[in-house]
Formats: structure tokens, sequence, C-alpha cells
């Protein structure tokens, strides 16, 4: 398995801030682990003695609400640090994370990270910039869900989808998201997100095959994101 030190995931992550040393430290403690998709990388209350750090594929993370229904915060991609938060505050994770697609992940332990967190200015900064980012998510998301209504946060969903995961050779969007996971992203019961779907494609918005969805009118779809 590759070295930490030649990785060029890092250059995505706060991992980029560490001296060779450091890295090198990590690399010799760090472990690789393929996720087949569906499975639980870590889940909500669990305590984490490490973090993970996303070399291939796609995780959700999710928040389960009072009345049992997921809640998707974010997903997670190539590079991305899981669990960062939750090791430095030493509080048990906050969200699940759920393989979306077969994943390789690598974990690293606790004291690799806090020690160059205590000993590496740099690195303090580059993590505290990455915790910052995710609250900037975070506030951007409660203001999606408060001033914007089910139909546009579907529309946003799906140009989100193709704008960061890009389209397979057939034009169809290139990360499949169950509907129900759709229902998670946005907010809404997985009935109400079948519904707007199906009203997307009567419109020639979106096409499907299968689970598979592509974008049929982009500039439609925008318009419906704007509220149009």
């Amino acid at each position: 398995m590759g070295r930490c030190e030649n990785c060029i995931i890092r250059q995505f992550n706060s991992l980029r801030a560490m001296s060779k040393e450091e890295l090198k430290r990590v690399s010799d403690t760090k472990t690789t682990k393929l996720v087949k998709k569906g499975e639980t990388i870590f889940g909500e209350g669990d305590k984490l003695n490490g973090v993970y750090c996303v070399r291939d594929g796609v995780s959700k993370l999710s928040k389960l609400s009072p009345n049992g229904k997921d809640q998707i915060v974010k997903l997670a991609t190539q590079g991305a640090v899981l669990g960062q938060r939750s090791v430095i505050t030493e509080e048990v994770a906050n969200l699940s994370a759920i393989a979306v697609n077969d994943m390789e992940v690598c974990f690293i332990p606790k004291d690799a990270i806090m020690d160059s967190l205590n000993s590496n200015p740099n690195f303090a900064v580059e993590v505290l910039r990455h915790i910052a980012h995710d609250l900037k998510e975070a506030d951007d998301v409660i203001v999606n869900m408060s001033q914007k209504t089910v139909k546009q946060r579907i529309a946003e969903a799906f140009i989100y989808l193709e704008e960061n995961f890009g389209k397979d050779k057939n034009g169809y969007l290139a990360l499949t998201l169950s509907r129900e996971d759709i229902a998670n992203v946005v907010g809404t019961a997985t009935e109400s997100a079948i519904r707007i779907i199906s009203d997307f494609k009567k419109l020639g918005l979106i096409k499907a095959s299968g689970k598979k969805v592509a974008i049929a009118d982009r500039k439609a779809l925008d318009e419906v994101a704007k509220g149009g």
C-alpha cells in the first residue's frame, strides 16, 4: 500500500501541512481498508480512536433525527478526512459515515494526529480551516432548508451531482443515489422525492434508466433550482 508522504490525496486535506517526518509516522501507523457499498465506516455515537482519510469512493455523512429519519449532511469524497472534529474534541461521533459506493479508506490512529496538532502550528491551522469550511457548509444547508422548496432542493441536488461527480459515458450521473438518499439529502419524505422526480421526468428536465438519472434540460433545471 502507498506511503502517506507520496500520496497525492493528502493535497486535498489538512495532512498537506504535516512535515515529512510526521507523514512517515502516520504512514507507519495507518491501516488501509476496503469498504463495500452500504457498509458503515463508523456510526453516530461511536467513540473514534482515529480519523479516516478517503482514498477512493464516496461516503454519506448522516444524522438520525428524533423521528427516526436520516438526514444526509454531506457527501465526503476523495481526500476528505472523516472524524477529525470528534477526535479533537474527544466526543463521540456526531454523524454516521456509510459508503455510497465501494471505497478505500485509510485509518490514522488518534495519537499520530494529536501529536502533530500539538507540535505543528501549520497543521493546527489547516485543521481549523477545514473545520471552519464544514461549518460554513452547514450554515448553507440550514439556509437552504428554511428558504427553498423541496422542488428547488431536488433540482439543486441533481445539479450538484453532475457538477461534482460528472457523467458516465452514456451521459448519466456518475454517482447514483437512491431515491431515499436524495430525499435524505434535501430533507423530505421519500414519497415526496419520488413524486417530484417523476414530475421532472414528465417535464423533460431529467431522464432515467433504472436507478440511473441524467439531466436532460440543464437550463430548465437551473430555472427550477432558482425558483422559476
